[in-house]
């Protein structure tokens, strides 16, 4: 259900649509499209088909279930993962609300919970030998323990740090002296998941 409401929302993102318009072009009602969009409700394959007639898209953009899979170039021991563009979190939920476009990840960098990557801007982060371009592996997760590195959600702005909690106060740690620390309550910040791996942009 997550797959198919990011992959409904970014369609109708880039269609410029909005939920009132697909409901009134497909003739499914806003209440459907909404729970669809917001991962409530499976979407059945005959919706999928009436929904991706209505943007003009293959089925397959919605549903991966339903794309045509070319099995000469199938790698079982490799699974693509999204590279998230922008992302939004409202009352402790994640939505990816533009993809950039998808990285094939090796299974044995995984353990079965949900990843995504981001792309690292700046070099607050150089000295972990995060630089600007890299790719980040994000275990999504909501907790993380003190001196690890996570991505979380700070004033609608993402940013990669390395974490320290002391009670109700926590401390946003850069790993480059010109950068200072952010300091801040814990109930300002949404912890989105723990760096996984880093993938050195060339």
């Amino acid at each position: 259900m997550q797959e198919i409401a990011q992959n409904l929302k970014t369609i109708l993102i880039k269609k410029g649509f909005t939920q009132k318009d697909l409901s009134e072009m497909s003739g499914l009602s806003t209440s459907a499209i909404s729970d669809y969009i917001n991962a409530k409700t499976l979407m059945a394959p005959n919706i999928i088909q009436i929904v991706a007639k209505t943007l003009g898209v293959p089925a397959g953009d919605i549903s991966t279930s339903l794309k045509p899979v070319d099995i000469t170039n199938f790698d079982p021991k490799v699974v693509t993962i999204p590279i998230v563009e922008k992302m939004s979190c409202e009352a402790g939920v994640l939505t990816f609300e533009e993809i950039e476009g998808y990285e094939e990840t090796p299974k044995s960098w995984l353990n079965g919970n949900e990843y995504f990557y981001l792309r690292a801007r700046g070099d607050s982060m150089i000295n972990a030998r995060i630089h600007d371009g890299d790719l980040l592996l994000i275990c999504k997760q909501p907790e993380v323990e003190n001196g690890e590195i996570a991505a979380v959600f700070i004033g609608n702005e993402v940013v990669i740090k390395r974490l320290y909690k002391n009670g109700n106060t926590l401390i946003l740690q850069s790993e480059n002296t010109t950068h200072a620390p952010i300091i801040c309550d814990t109930a300002q910040v949404t912890i989105i998941g723990k760096l996984k791996k880093i993938v050195i942009s060339l």
